[in-house]
Formats: C-alpha cells, sequence, structure tokens
C-alpha cells in the first residue's frame, strides 16, 4: 500500500483525513499513484493535473523521501520507500502572491 499526504484543501474536497493508502498495481510512479487517486477520489479529477494532458498543475509539488519530485518525469519509479508504504507521496499546494 502506498500512502499519500493531500493538502487542506483537497481533503476537504475528498472528505478524508490527511493521509490516505492506496493499492498502486505495477510500478509506483506519480502518473500510477494520481491515477489510483483519482479512481478512488473522481472528485480530485482535474485539481492536482489537467483533465487532457495530465501534467501537473502549476502549483501543486510532489515530494517524496524529503525529495523534490515536481519536475521529474511522472513515469519514473519513485523510490521503494514510497513503493513499501515506508515513506509518503506528499501532495502540496503551492502559495503563491506578492
Amino acid at each position: 500500500m502506498v500512502r499519500v499526504i493531500l493538502p487542506p484543501h483537497l481533503r476537504t474536497l475528498a472528505n478524508v483525513d490527511r493521509e490516505v493508502t492506496l493499492d498502486v498495481p505495477g510500478p509506483v510512479t506519480q502518473h500510477s499513484i494520481l491515477e489510483a487517486l483519482e479512481n478512488r477520489y473522481p472528485v480530485l479529477r482535474g485539481t492536482i493535473r489537467e483533465h487532457v494532458t495530465k501534467k501537473r498543475r502549476a502549483l501543486v509539488r510532489f515530494f517524496a523521501c524529503e525529495n523534490d519530485y515536481s519536475h521529474e518525469s511522472p513515469d519514473a519509479p519513485l523510490p521503494e520507500q514510497v513503493s513499501t508504504g515506508a515513506e509518503p507521496f506528499v501532495i502540496l499546494g503551492a502559495i503563491a502572491g506578492g
């Protein structure tokens, strides 16, 4: 099981706690995690990535094992600690403004 930590606004939207667990088939990648997340919580479709292109939205960041994976390939394997559930995959909403 993969652990995913969601930002407060997405927790509220999906009506879930801070952390959710997902069964992610195949290699654990950003793409496979987000597919599993959106399939389990359809209300999140389009909030983390674009509907058509599936690209990460500009103000959303991905972290795993204290490293920023936001600009990595969505199909690149994530660390083994994430796939085993030892470490969570963290989705953060960035803050913009001036």
